[in-house]
């Protein structure tokens, strides 16, 4: 059911969204905001790039795509056409209908919510707001942020909320590498906070998702964004918990996973890990842990989840030295390559990649440290990590030479057999490989 139309500007913004005769600010061009771009500009809408990072600009503006699941043709034809444009002058954004913020939202050194990077773009875009937008916040946060943070900011400024100016919450829900969905097809939630607002954003984003679920209100959409990852968070913490206990009484925990997944209700298979990557599980229900203690509450089933999911790559490594210790090996100056450096199989995101704090803790037991992944030539630079290193290419005079391999992020173009038969000692932390004397599950 519509709400009713109590002002001119929500009348002439729903028209111009009807229509698709509006100009779309995508702010934030990383593994959110790029595809989204993309997809509201195949939709048929003009679409207005806005980052800080001009050589992700200039890329994009030479139709070059810096992520690796997005194929560079899709960016050429839509700057050739003139769908999109990037850009580093937010001045810009006066005269885009929506805007949509796709910025980091990570944790700071307490796990505590960190939203400089979302007060840091209102700032930027603060002269540039005016009456007649819908800005869209669709960046991972606790419940509150939208009606207790970018509500007020746009209240001080002037504008009436549902009236002159409009604003809703829809939580991005990307999953990188995934062929069997895209941003049209993965279903959008969306909370406005008034029923104008979310009559607006819904008009929004139905011109360019396939379905859009509504919802009562900002906080929910919120929350619902939260309870997804946190669902996830702890049941691979459950079978990251349950992957020691498993192997002392001589089962394999993968084996058992795929066996119960064979029930046709009743059950979800999740796998044990070397820890959670990416900016999402490991990130997000620290968000809820850290907003509960507002309302008195502990979260301890969540907290304990997260606690076994980071102790896991001290785990490995732990693995690996008895694996070694067993070899007649000490693991300082042993050579131990790490194949898979991102945060999962089959794309190139490094974000709080589990692999990456396996090698730090293996370089400061004094391990010779090598890796192999297709999808970084080179070790980027990292806000915490600093390795320089070249990747490995993989051959069986390679592998012979090293003491322990450890597969961290099993990418499919891995030559698997080869790793077999040419490595001295496997530790495998995907349970890619069966069992035996010299393949140890991690």
């Amino acid at each position: 059911m519509q709400s009713k139309v109590n002002s001119k500007y929500q009348k002439i913004l729903l028209e111009n969204l009807q229509k698709k005769d509006s100009l779309i600010a995508i702010v934030g061009l990383g593994y959110v905001g790029l595809p989204l771009s993309l997809t509201y500009a195949e939709a048929g809408f003009q679409v207005l790039g806005l980052d800080i990072d001009s050589q992700k600009v200039d890329l994009i503006n030479s139709g070059k795509s810096y992520i690796q699941h997005i194929k560079s043709v899709r960016l050429e034809k839509l700057i050739k056409t003139k769908r999109l444009l990037a850009d580093t002058n937010f001045e810009r954004a006066k005269d885009a209908d929506a805007l949509i913020l796709c910025v980091p939202t990570p944790l700071n050194q307490y796990r505590e919510p960190d939203l400089s990077f979302i007060q840091a773009t209102m700032n930027q875009l603060r002269d540039y707001f005016r009456k007649g937008q819908i800005l869209s916040l669709e960046s991972t946060t606790y419940p509150g942020t939208t009606d207790e943070v970018l509500k007020p900011f746009l209240e001080n400024i002037g504008f009436e909320i549902g009236e002159t100016f409009f604003l809703v919450y829809s939580p991005e829900r990307e999953d990188p590498g995934n062929l069997n969905y895209n941003t049209f097809t993965i279903p959008k939630v969306i909370g406005g906070s008034t029923p104008q607002c979310k009559e607006i954003g819904i008009s929004l984003y139905e011109k360019a998702i396939k379905t859009v679920i509504p919802v009562s209100s900002t906080r929910t959409a919120e929350m619902t964004k939260l309870v997804e990852n946190i669902h996830r968070a702890v049941n691979i913490g459950l079978m990251n918990e349950l992957k020691p206990l498993a192997e002392r009484m001589g089962i394999d925990l993968h084996e058992v996973i795929r066996a119960a997944a064979t029930k046709p209700f009743g059950f979800v298979p999740y796998y044990p890990g070397p820890g959670l990557g990416g900016h999402c599980i490991p990130i997000d229900p620290f968000y809820l842990t850290w907003k509960a203690r507002e309302f008195g509450m502990h979260t301890r089933f969540i907290e304990l989840a997260g606690e076994i999911n980071t102790a896991m790559p001290s785990y490995v490594v732990q693995k690996t030295g008895d694996a070694l210790n067993e070899a007649g090996k000490p693991l300082k100056g042993s050579k131990i390559l790490v194949l898979g450096i991102a945060y999962k199989k089959n794309i190139d995101d490094m974000r709080e990649s589990p692999s990456v704090e396996i090698m730090k803790l293996l370089q400061k037991k004094g391990a010779d440290l090598s890796y192999s992944d297709p999808f970084f030539p080179s070790f980027p630079q990292m806000r915490l990590y600093s390795f320089p290193l070249q990747s490995e290419k993989i051959s069986k005079n390679i592998l012979a030479t090293y003491d322990a391999v450890i597969l961290a992020t099993d990418h499919d173009s891995f030559d698997y057999q080869l790793i077999k038969d040419y490595s001295e000692l496997i530790i495998d932390t995907r349970g890619r490989f069966e069992q035996s004397l010299k393949v140890i599950r991690a």
